[in-house]
């Protein structure tokens, strides 16, 4: 590997030695480990630009197989209103421990939009925390390839304006019931939640009432397990 330039954001650093770190990053290429040696030395100059929850300037160098080695990092944008909420500090770690699991198995180069999205959202206290939390659960199942169908119920009839479904996490979709607390405003939501930005879905105002809903939705079709931190 030759020497690389780039934006990255950290999802796990892991103390090795004495003073070194292994990093496992996500950068607009792919993912990656790197090894940033001295960095948990009290003046160490790598410390400062690897933080969490931050977009990163970093230089990567060769090293031995696989493993890069950090040679110069810096903080281009750190999300620090993320650690101003404790619930919106807990999903930004489970984000990125769930990042973690998925793209070690995945290589995807939309992990790291998908990331820097959530954080940047995460940052900004005004955006609903059930809000980002449904769009990155619905995201993440749609990279794994098991996206919400949004047009039929699990027997594959079209969706009606007219009629209440509830979500079954074992057919892993919608059912007609009318009881259900799904309605025809739950399904856009979902809809657009699916195909569109979290940058560009906070600028739709209407959504509050129904988002409690469309989160359990997400959650319970992403059934993600638990990811180690």
């Amino acid at each position: 590997m030759k020497t690389m330039r780039g934006h990255a954001i950290v999802l796990r650093r892991t103390s090795f030695g004495e003073a070194d770190r292994v990093l496992d990053i996500l950068m607009p290429e792919g993912r990656m480990s790197v090894m940033a040696r001295g960095v948990r030395k009290e003046k160490s100059k790598l410390a400062g630009g690897i933080e969490l929850f931050a977009i990163c300037d970093v230089v990567i160098g060769q090293g031995k197989g696989d493993l890069g080695i950090l040679t110069s990092a810096r903080l281009v944008h750190f999300y620090r209103h993320i650690l101003d909420d404790y619930d919106r500090m807990q999903f930004a770690y489970e984000a990125l421990a769930q990042v973690a699991k998925a793209s070690s198995s995945l290589e995807e180069s939309s992990w790291y939009d998908i990331t820097g999205e959530v954080l940047a959202g995460l940052d900004v206290a005004t955006i609903p925390l059930a809000l980002i939390q449904t769009w990155f659960y619905i995201r993440v199942a749609d990279l794994l390839g098991d996206a919400l169908n949004t047009d039929r119920d699990y027997n594959g009839v079209v969706l009606s304006a007219d009629k209440r479904y509830r979500y079954d996490s074992q057919e892993k979709g919608f059912i007609e019931d009318e009881r259900g607390n799904i309605t025809a405003d739950h399904i856009k939501i979902l809809r657009l939640v699916a195909a569109k930005s979290l940058s560009v879905i906070v600028q739709v105002g209407g959504m509050n009432e129904y988002l409690s809903d469309c989160l359990f939705v997400a959650r319970q079709h992403a059934s993600l397990q638990q990811a180690i931190k």
